[in-house]
């Protein structure tokens, strides 16, 4: 769950239709690579068209797409292709990123300052796929308020943030992902989160999640989902107009773009 989300309305679509994503208002992505944009997230992998950059033209690229808000407060996509080799940030070492590389740990939680001299703490992803450190910011990261119906704890909350396993009562345990399409990697095949806006309650679910990192579970295990779980989708379906990110209703064409 990240602070940053975008409206539908806010999409640069004039961006999106140049490298084949669009066509006019109408948008060609399928509908998960459409809410992980939304959600601040990265898409999964796809090919785009027509690519053009310091006087370099490419007919096609695989890559995944994010947004990020310009300085002019406009939206903006980012595309990450896939590097032929990983460019390593100069605040972590060669061993910390060999760590990410090869998958002996699946963070690393580092202290840095920005331009301003102000400190950052950041978390530190590796995407196998893009061969790409994936940067958070912690401050950034948005803790739900519940999950399974469930309130987390401000100490909870605070190790969310920083990557780390969250288990609740029923025996749920989650932790935040941005290397994961949905953000979020579970010992269950689903939860529920809940945050409060604007004074009341939104629900955010989430299907088919991969397990822990580098952590077996048990199928029969992970579909077996808590009292709490079934009583917070109950809420959500009470409150259909809350879940975010906001119901997309028309059609998307572009179903086998995502690999």
């Amino acid at each position: 769950m990240q602070l940053t989300t975008f409206k539908e309305k806010d999409l640069p679509y004039k961006e999106l239709e140049t490298i084949g994503l669009a066509a006019g208002e109408k948008l060609l992505l399928n509908i998960d690579d459409l809410k992980n944009l939304l959600s601040g997230r990265r898409t999964g992998l796809m090919q785009l068209q027509n690519l053009e950059a310091e006087n370099i033209k490419i007919k096609s690229m695989d890559a995944k797409l994010s947004l990020f808000h310009n300085p002019a407060g406009g939206t903006e996509l980012r595309i990450h292709p896939i590097y032929r080799k990983p460019q390593r940030p100069d605040y972590i070492d060669e061993q910390e990123a060999d760590q990410l590389i090869k998958g002996s740990t699946g963070y690393l939680q580092k202290i840095t300052k920005d331009d301003k001299g102000n400190t950052k703490e950041l978390l530190v992803e590796y995407d196998a796929e893009t061969r790409e450190f994936i940067i958070s910011d912690t401050d950034k990261i948005l803790a739900p308020d519940m999950v399974n119906g469930e309130f987390l704890t401000p100490a909870q909350k605070e190790d969310y943030r920083k990557g780390k396993e969250v288990e609740l009562p029923d025996k749920t345990v989650f932790q935040y992902a941005a290397a994961e399409p949905q953000g979020i990697r579970s010992n269950k095949l689903a939860i529920i989160a809940s945050i409060v806006v604007d004074g009341g309650m939104s629900y955010l679910m989430y299907e088919g999640l991969n397990a822990l990192f580098n952590k077996k579970r048990d199928l029969k295990m992970a579909e077996q989902l808590s009292p709490g779980y079934h009583n917070a989708v109950k809420d959500a379906e009470a409150q259909r107009n809350t879940l975010v990110p906001e119901q997309v209703t028309r059609g998307y064409t572009r179903g086998g773009a995502t690999r």
